[in-house]
């Protein structure tokens, strides 16, 4: 079994995360600012350096403004 942080299929819901974030026109700063954290946080995501936990995702969906459930369909 392969480490979650390297599968298609979480690489293809952060993948969604940084597109709607982009969409969004939101920087990783402004969002770090959402979530308070720094934005290397944001940046480590992005680059599937570190894991959001399910708690993490679920704080990173709501400051983006989208529904936590909707994201998990890529990893199905």
């Amino acid at each position: 079994m392969h480490k979650a942080i390297t599968s298609d299929k979480y690489l293809s819901l952060i993948s969604w995360l940084k597109e709607i974030r982009q969409q969004k026109d939101l920087s990783m700063r402004d969002l770090a600012a959402k979530i308070d954290q720094p934005h290397s946080f944001v940046g480590k995501i992005e680059a599937a350096e570190r894991r959001l936990d399910i708690y993490e995702y679920v704080i990173y969906c709501r400051a983006l403004g989208v529904n936590p459930k909707v994201g998990l369909k890529y990893l199905e």
